[in-house]
């Protein structure tokens, strides 16, 4: 039998899609693959695979179940120990009630207005600076973490924590081991005293609602369920989206009649904010799913057991759904991308992602009409080791 390729697979330039993910929607849709731990999974490439596995229960996220695929050697800490240990059935049912209950789009809209006002503040910080500049430290990374420690009434200035913190739990190949555990059990330390500082004296933020409503239903939110929560909305609510506005800007100068376009008509940008979603060449892993019986996809039956891997980003390029799906098309309507899941796990920060996006984008418009690459965009450089994918850098200029 030949070796299953090792995965996640190389990308041509960054941002440019693997060649594999075409090959295997075509010719192989449940394709064998190799991870950096050296245990073998399953990849699905094509939209309704994707989307039917994400919507299907009995796919679950227990992979710390002692057949489920490792992704990195490292079995203990990281974002897939996490995931091992998160809530299922019921339990996650009942918490995603409680979160989207305080997660509400009111509360994001009215957070509008102050990341806007943020987004100028550091465009203007970053242009005082002089060119080029880097994108990604001077707008990408810092607008998110406000906006998250905004929501959650974290103290923003230990945001550089936050960063290095998410980098650990992220890493697939960056970090070792002892690291990870280490910078884990500091994060931990960090919510419970966020916690409780939250419980003694509640404030206006999401922490302090989720707090009032475990209280009122008798404790169903555990304080280990409540820890998990604000530490994947740290974590998700800004690294995410802090690859995202440097991966977006990237793609929209890349081409500057794309940016010219939105200069022109900025209505656009909503449908921009989308389509960059779909079309981002460089998003990471993907989501893992443990098999707990047996099922069928794409005409295969997959024994209980069985690790796939969903790859959201060569579904959303897969040519069965989307029209012209090679190309990136700023008005393209409607757009049914799977970039922030589907089912019962989908993303409950995907409001906030699309306001912070749809923010940076006017913001960068408005301010800074001028902007292009400072480099070729064949020499930007991927982050690499982490599961979520993005730019080290995107040098600027205006």
């Amino acid at each position: 039998m030949n070796e299953p390729p090792a995965y996640p697979f190389r990308n041509p330039s960054a941002l440019e899609p693997p060649p594999e993910w075409a090959e295997l929607r075509r010719s192989c849709p449940v394709a064998p693959i190799r991870l950096a731990s050296g245990d073998r999974a399953l990849l699905l490439t094509r939209y309704d695979d994707v989307r039917q596995v994400l919507s299907d229960p009995r796919f679950t996220r227990q992979l710390d179940a002692p057949d489920a695929a490792r992704a990195t050697a490292q079995e203990s800490g990281g974002v897939f120990g996490s995931l091992g240990r998160s809530m299922t059935g019921d339990e996650h049912r009942a918490w995603r009630q409680l979160v989207g209950r305080a997660f509400t789009a009111r509360r994001v809209t009215a957070m509008r207005p102050r990341i806007e006002a943020m987004a100028g503040h550091l465009v203007e910080e970053m242009a005082a600076r002089g060119q080029p500049a880097d994108l990604v430290s001077g707008v990408g990374f810092p607008l998110p973490v406000w906006a998250i420690c905004d929501l959650l009434g974290v103290p923003d200035t230990d945001r550089d924590r936050f960063s290095y913190w998410s980098d650990t739990l992220l890493s697939m190949t960056r970090y070792g081991a002892a690291e990870i555990d280490a910078a884990q059990a500091e994060f931990d330390a960090y919510l419970v005293a966020l916690v409780e500082a939250k419980r003694a004296g509640p404030g206006d933020d999401l922490i302090s609602e989720l707090l009032a409503m475990v209280e009122g239903l008798d404790g169903r939110l555990t304080e280990r369920l409540m820890l998990s929560t604000a530490k994947g909305l740290l974590v998700a609510g800004h690294e995410t989206t802090a690859n995202m506005i440097g991966k977006m800007a990237s793609m929209l100068l890349a081409d500057r009649s794309r940016w010219e376009a939105l200069l022109a008509d900025p209505s656009l940008i909503p449908p921009a904010v989308e389509e960059v979603l779909r079309f981002d060449a460089n998003p990471g892993f993907g989501m893992p799913r443990y098999l707990s019986e047996e099922v069928e996809v794409a005409g295969e039956t997959l024994p209980k057991g069985t690790t796939v891997v969903c790859s959201l980003a060569a579904a959303n390029r897969d040519e069965r759904r989307f029209e012209q799906a090679g190309e990136l098309r700023l008005d393209r309507a409607p757009n049914a991308h799977v970039t922030f899941g589907v089912g019962p796990h989908s993303c409950l920060g995907q409001a906030l992602a699309r306001v912070e996006l749809q923010t940076v984008l006017k913001v960068l418009l408005e301010r800074l009409p001028s902007l292009a690459l400072a480099v070729p965009h064949g020499e930007l450089e991927r982050r690499e080791g982490l599961i979520v994918g993005g730019l080290e850098r995107v040098p600027v200029r205006w």
